[in-house]
């Protein structure tokens, strides 16, 4: 895994859930963390609970839908507190739709901000890993993204997209001598799947979703899934044929 002594890391929606506790636990393992959410505020607060920690965490807000702020998050990052070794970009919304309340302008804003996000923030990043033929990427996308799901429309188009963003950029960054990794989270309680009014099997704690990415990022494969036992359900799922497939999803749902 990328170490402390190597740079920087930068995390994106830091603010809440996932990235929140994983900012915490890798400040508690000596990392200097940028944290980055458009909540300024929320972010002064975890860097307050940050301390006393091994590592330290410094407040970045950021809009990750705006590249003019994440190009200068990036640089003022790398001038004040050295290069960024390990970037892990989750910044991301789910908003349940459906076909009955399908609104192109509402799935666009999903797009812009889970997808383009991660995009932009790539943008800024490349350049500067290329150079140094160095650099450590983790993508937090979702089991959801595997296969679609009911009231799943936006964020289940754009969390696919990422999984297969992150194996298109394998190939090149093997060759550059980049590390990249997807996540692929199941339920984990945040205040996203609070939304949720639906059973959620194998429901996991912030906490624990958070101590397994962080022990992923030292391993060598491409994907952090968890829970272990729910993403291989999902993943059985995504061999079954359609006539199969429809069916069981259906029944299992309610939907």
């Amino acid at each position: 895994m990328t170490s402390p002594t190597d740079g920087t890391t930068w995390i994106t929606g830091a603010s809440s859930g996932i990235g929140r506790a994983t900012a915490l636990r890798l400040a508690r393992d000596g990392w200097t963390v940028i944290a980055s959410a458009r909540r300024a505020e929320a972010l002064e607060a975890l860097a307050d609970e940050a301390a006393g920690l091994a590592g330290v965490i410094h407040p970045a807000p950021c809009d990750v839908t705006d590249a003019t702020q994440i190009a200068a998050t990036v640089q003022e990052t790398e001038r004040s507190h050295g290069p960024i070794a390990l970037a892990i970009l989750n910044a991301g919304t789910f908003e349940p739709d459906r076909a009955e309340t399908l609104d192109a302008e509402r799935f666009g804003r999903t797009v812009d901000l889970n997808l383009m996000g991660t995009v932009r923030c790539l943008e800024a990043l490349l350049p500067r890993w290329v150079e140094r033929r160095k650099g450590h990427l983790a993508v937090v996308s979702s089991v959801a993204g595997y296969r679609g799901l009911p009231r799943s429309l936006a964020y289940g188009a754009t969390k696919a997209a990422l999984i297969n963003l992150c194996e298109s950029l394998r190939f090149d960054f093997d060759r550059l001598g980049l590390k990249v990794q997807v996540v692929n989270p199941g339920f984990i309680r945040t205040p996203l799947t609070d939304k949720n009014d639906f059973p959620m099997p194998f429901l996991m704690e912030v906490d624990d979703a958070a101590g397994r990415l962080v022990r992923g990022l030292a391993a060598d494969r491409f994907e952090i899934a968890f829970p272990t036992r729910f993403a291989w359900i999902l993943k059985r799922l995504r061999c079954l044929p359609y006539r199969l497939y429809f069916p069981l999803v259906r029944r299992t749902t309610g939907r």
